[in-house]
């Protein structure tokens, strides 16, 4: 039986937590690792898009890669909502 934290769409890896409209970035907050290169998914009522990861933040300080626990700062190429869910692939 497969865990909780993968499904069709792949592992989740975090939850948007707030969105920065006018600069394009998504606060994700990680219950899972997620590092530069890696495709992911965002999933929500009306969010459902992929993008690579190409930048990526923590405490405002560019990192390659975070873990779980950690809040996130990811440039995005879509706009996202809170509660949305991301996904790895």
């Amino acid at each position: 039986m497969p865990d909780e934290t993968t499904t069709i769409e792949g592992e989740k890896v975090g939850v948007v937590s707030h969105y920065f409209g006018k600069i394009g970035v998504a606060a994700i907050d990680l219950s899972g690792d997620l590092k530069i290169g890696e495709k992911i998914k965002v999933k929500g009522s009306t969010t459902d898009y992929e993008q690579e990861v190409n930048s990526l933040q923590v405490d405002n300080q560019p990192v390659n890669q975070a873990g779980k626990g950690d809040s996130i700062g990811i440039k995005v190429n879509e706009k996202v909502r809170v509660g949305d869910a991301v996904y790895r692939m």
